[in-house]
């Protein structure tokens, strides 16, 4: 007898439907999987045997054949232990056909029957939402992050005693109901840029690249607060957008790293990797391509401290996604796209010891160590950075001061004033704030006047600026034009964007 359940599978971000098609005929006992099944499917068919006979059901002595269709496609992931153990009961004409077509099964199976969670259940509930099934059976801890899908059913089981129970009828399960609003409810941070003592320039370059979205490095000593200002800026950026909530929300959910309980990712991603991570592992890839470090931060903050101790070809690898906000990752059998529209923020010691251009401390480098230091960022990747910052060393009177540092409410209140205005800017297009403008963007937003044209111009010359600097430099003026409240970009707001092109004047 022929049984048909439906499951899903996982390529890139994005879902699709699989046909878990059973099949049992007479002959020797047997138990194979076919349809391109990857090691963690192969094995599945001894969980779905020990947990078919440890709930309590007839497994069936003869020739079991299992397909998953579409069969060009590699199938990977645990998801397909629980509509397989189906297929088999419902082969055997345990589960009438008509109670579980049109529904989703979902789960890895304990030994004993138990249902197990499984990885990009997000992805999976809105593709069946897309082809308008009933619902989805899945285990409990995946129910919040399949509930956010409005407009399918989503039912959480414990077992698969459970499932067939619902199945045939002998109990009950009412629909999983996310309150999409509750979520949204941000806890209290534990940093606060309250806690920064002095550093008033760097607060003013971190305001306006968390108001326009800009990339940012951060130059200075040892102990000038690189990292401190760095952990802060998740402070002052505006709450994630339910769209773009679920954009990362999804990366997340293929990667198994949605928090405990939450349906959706809803704060802004910071993410700080270590600087001996492959270009792997922070772009993205492998045999069977997983998402970096880039697609994780998507939509928030990727910070990378001591970034000339990061391996040049790893840091060359994020020219690209810096550029077109997505990762390409090519192999032999497919091709996936990730997104990675993340902020970029960096910190380094301007020399090895540290301490290059210090007033109190002498540099101890020689040029040439100097020049090495520095030759590990390439010029190409430096001129993605919209914003490049001194970050001095803090003096005692500024860290002994007792009085009260400007709080991150204060700063927030201000960005997101900044935000509300380029939302109304470009609210027609994809873009959310000042750093996405194309080119052609740049041209309709970013109009200057003639004082400000000669302003520019002179300094392109003197300093042997680049194109993508020109465009950095006018998108930074728009983005202090706002913050001031400012329709048009003056020469005094360019002048300041010009003073965060630090490195391309040296």
């Amino acid at each position: 007898m022929l049984a048909k359940i439906l499951s899903s599978a996982v390529i890139g971000i994005d879902a699709y439907v699989v046909e878990v098609e059973v099949d049992i005929a007479q002959g020797l006992p047997s138990f194979s999987t076919v349809g391109l099944p990857e090691g963690a499917v192969r094995e599945s068919k001894e969980r779905v045997k020990a947990a078919i006979k440890n709930s309590g059901y007839h497994f069936p002595s003869d020739r079991i054949t299992v397909n998953l269709a579409p069969a060009d496609i590699k199938k990977e992931g645990s998801a397909f232990d629980l509509p397989m153990a189906l297929g088999i009961l419902a082969a055997t004409g345990l589960v009438d056909r008509s109670s579980y077509a049109n529904y989703l099964f979902l789960g890895e199976l304990a030994l004993d029957g138990l249902l197990r969670p499984v990885k990009g259940v997000l992805p999976m509930a809105i593709a069946a939402k897309e082809l308008s099934l009933k619902g989805i059976f899945l285990p409990l801890e995946n129910a919040p992050e399949a509930g956010v899908v409005r407009g399918i059913d989503i039912f959480p089981v414990h077992t698969l005693s459970q499932v067939v129970g619902v199945l045939t009828g002998m109990s009950h399960i009412d629909p999983f109901k996310v309150d999409t609003d509750k979520l949204f409810q941000i806890p209290d941070s534990q940093v606060d840029f309250r806690d920064v003592r002095g550093q008033e320039n760097a607060k003013r370059a971190l305001e306006i690249s968390a108001a326009g979205g800009h990339n940012l490095i951060m130059i200075g000593p040892p102990g000038s607060g690189k990292t401190m200002l760095a952990k802060r800026i998740s402070t002052v950026l505006p709450n994630l957008h339910f769209e773009e909530s679920l954009e990362t929300s999804k990366v997340y959910s293929v990667m198994g790293l949605m928090p405990k309980g939450m349906g959706l990712v809803t704060m802004r991603p910071f993410r700080s990797p270590h600087h001996t991570i492959s270009d792997a592992g922070l772009i993205g890839g492998g045999q069977n391509p997983k998402p970096g470090e880039v697609s994780l931060a998507h939509n928030g903050v990727l910070f990378l401290d001591e970034l000339p101790e990061f391996k040049k070809n790893v840091l060359e690898v994020l020219r690209q996604p810096m550029e077109d906000g997505r990762v390409t990752i090519s192999r032999a059998n497919s091709t996936v796209t990730y997104p990675a529209n993340f902020m970029l923020v960096a910190a380094m010691n301007p020399c090895p010891c540290g301490f290059f251009g210090d007033a109190k401390r002498e540099c101890t480098c020689s040029f040439n160590q100097i020049r090495r230091y520095r030759a590990k960022i390439s010029g190409p990747l430096m001129d993605r950075i919209d914003l490049h910052l001194e970050v001095p060393s803090v003096p005692y009177k500024d860290l002994s001061a007792t009085t009260d540092n400007g709080s991150s409410a204060d700063i927030l209140a201000r960005v997101l004033k900044a935000r509300d205005i380029q939302n109304k800017r470009f609210k027609e297009t994809e873009i959310y704030a000042n750093a996405g403008m194309n080119s052609r963007k740049i041209k309709q937003f970013c109009k200057i006047d003639g004082e400000s044209g000669a302003l520019l111009e002179k300094a392109m010359e003197k300093f042997g600026l680049s194109a993508r600097a020109h465009a950095r430099i006018l998108k930074i003026g728009r983005t202090i034009a706002d913050l001031e409240d400012s329709p048009n970009i003056k020469a005094v707001h360019l002048a300041e964007a010009i003073q965060y092109r630090t490195l391309d004047r040296r």
